[in-house]
């Protein structure tokens, strides 16, 4: 790495100050997009000029368009670049299918006005979960820029149905997240048959050796770009952090009425297993709330609705795992809620790093079991949060009510049963009926209200 640039400013130049295409600011504005994001306003610059480099930032920063203006730029008049003739000269890889959907969605809004040979340019999502057939014919009609998980992409490319050769822009979307989920390998054997001529682009919220590695096998002097103080300052600062232990038979009644929280908006709860995921959305919408759940046992085609519901504003909860939430790109999200503590810091900063974001302010909420003060403590030393001593909450406790600003009469209930939003899919295999020493089965009870 042969240069850092740092700072915290929120937002500065404007996307025509920075040189880019007047069809892409004309694309950006229709979303009220006019000025850049810190992590944007240094990219660009760096991007646009074809050098390789690497943006550490969390969640939540605009590194969206931090890469994928200056790739649709370059892709559309860049003299270094050959011209596009439909086959793919970009490559975005993203570790999840939902985030595969988001980022090759926020390019086609960005490129809409961008056209080569008298046709739009072509932006393609590659993702596990569907039909090769119906991949592969939308490849064959042609491709300028590609989006897509590292499973599939490989699939293809081994069975000789994608050929990566002609790209010369590749872009690393949340590398820490794909080291997780062990896909490495299969990213170093795409890099590996790209054009060697390429621009290499690497996103990451945090920088571990094996990333770290990647970097000086497959990227040429890249430049280090920080939009904050990513080394110091993991979390959002305009995120309030609460953690307090909470018992397990009381967890549910906890979650439900700090749901009620006076102003809480969008709102993601995070689970550790697809099960829990799937049961304590079940648990919530038996409850009244309005919520839907994406976790990986759930039908592609569900996960999506259940995404799309989101955003919308149809629901206002969701419940997802670690993996599936990768694909929530929501700014407005003002709630972030650990049902149970996450593995490591890594996985803390990532889920908390849905709210706050992009200068918005937000509550990330911990709940832990007295089993999982071990694991909190790790957490808050190596994040420095200062919350080592978590206190002890029941749903009724005063100080409990205090903090979230709930009366003292709030119950769990806030309306009639509702379905999960994300069909039959989102929700959990039934629970086997325990049967009492009669032999009877014993009934199920919901949760209390």
């Amino acid at each position: 790495m042969n240069a850092a640039v740092t700072d915290a400013i929120k937002a500065g130049k404007t996307f025509v100050e920075l040189g880019v295409a007047a069809e892409i600011v004309d694309a950006l504005a229709e979303r009220n997009i006019h000025r850049a994001f810190a992590i944007q306003e240094y990219t660009l610059p760096i991007a646009l000029k074809g050098q390789d480099l690497i943006g550490q930032a969390r969640t939540g920063m605009g590194k969206t368009y931090g890469f994928g203006v200056p790739l649709l730029d370059r892709v559309f008049d860049d003299a270094d670049i050959t011209a596009p003739d439909g086959t793919a000269r970009a490559l975005v890889v993203v570790p999840t299918r939902e985030l595969c959907l988001q980022v090759a969605n926020d390019l086609e809004l960005a490129a809409q006005y961008l056209t080569v040979d008298g046709r739009p340019l072509m932006v393609t999502a590659i993702y596990g979960g569907v039909p090769f057939d119906k991949q592969t014919s939308v490849l064959a009609r042609g491709v300028d820029v590609l989006v897509g998980t590292p499973g599939r992409l490989l699939d293809l490319i081994r069975q000789g149905l994608l050929d990566v050769s002609t790209v010369e822009i590749v872009v690393l979307d949340e590398a820490d997240e794909m080291l997780d989920q062990g896909f490495l390998d299969d990213v170093s054997t795409i890099l590996s048959q790209t054009s060697t001529k390429r621009q290499t682009m690497l996103f990451s919220a945090t920088m571990p050796g094996p990333i770290v590695a990647l970097t000086r096998n497959f990227m040429t002097h890249p430049i280090l770009v920080q939009a904050d103080n990513a080394a110091t300052e993991a979390t959002h600062s305009t995120t309030t952090q609460i953690v307090f232990q909470s018992h397990k038979m009381d967890r549910m009644s906890t979650l439900a009425r700090l749901l009620q929280t006076p102003g809480r908006g969008r709102t993601i709860v995070f689970a550790r297993t697809k099960r829990q995921a799937a049961l304590v959305a079940q648990d919530l919408a038996h409850l009244g709330f309005r919520v839907g759940a994406v976790h990986g046992d759930m039908k592609q085609a569900d996960r999506e609705t259940s995404l799309a519901d989101f955003r919308t504003g149809a629901i206002d909860i969701m419940v997802a795992t670690d993996v599936a939430a990768r694909g929530i790109d929501v700014d407005d999200v003002t709630h972030v809620v650990n049902y149970q503590v996450p593995d490591d810091e890594r996985t803390y900063v990532h889920r908390i790093g849905r709210t706050g974001r992009a200068g918005n302010s937000g509550i990330a909420v911990t709940l832990l079991g007295w089993d999982e003060v071990t694991r909190w403590k790790a957490i808050d030393e190596a994040l420095g949060i200062g919350q080592s001593e978590p206190p002890q909450w029941f749903s009724s406790s005063p100080d409990f009510l205090e903090t979230f600003g709930l009366p003292s009469d709030v119950k769990d209930r806030v309306g009639a049963p509702r379905k999960v939003k994300g069909a039959q899919s989102a929700t959990a295999p039934a629970r086997r009926p325990r049967r009492h020493n009669d032999g009877g089965p014993r009934k199920h009870r919901g949760p209390r209200s």
